[in-house]
């Protein structure tokens, strides 16, 4: 079993911004994929990025690539997501996720939540205009 908190969301203005936080334990070594996920009220949930293994690859979605960043530590089974330059349409809760042992490319950075298997319980990034 993995389990996943996530940290750092909070309020802040249009244009600020905020850096999230998703500490993972348990069974660490068999995790591949680390990914980032939001879902706002009333919307499905939705990609926000991912990072590989290593964290020599990278994904983002189309909304946020230029103004977020995904990095993460493995010494602190750490992911991080930097988010810069935040709009309105960026609050949501968002969840980090992890993906388990794939047997296959060690480089995935998947896009779809049916990818991963474990989910942190999300905090929540609000920003006012």
């Amino acid at each position: 079993q993995v389990q996943l908190v996530e940290s750092g969301g909070g309020l802040v203005q249009a244009g600020g911004s905020l850096r999230l936080s998703c500490a993972a334990s348990g069974r660490t070594a068999s995790i591949y994929a680390m990914g980032w996920f939001r879902q706002a009220p009333g919307k499905e949930r939705e990609f926000v990025a991912a990072i590989s293994r290593s964290g020599g690859s990278t994904a983002y979605a189309n909304s946020v690539r230029g103004r977020f960043t995904i990095s993460k530590d493995n010494a602190k089974n750490t992911v991080y997501l930097q988010m810069n330059t935040l709009k309105p349409e960026d609050t949501a809760v968002y969840y980090c996720a992890a993906e388990d042992h794939y047997i296959g490319a060690s480089n995935r950075t998947p896009r779809s939540g049916y990818e991963y298997d474990y989910w942190g319980q999300g905090t929540q990034v609000t920003v006012s205009s």
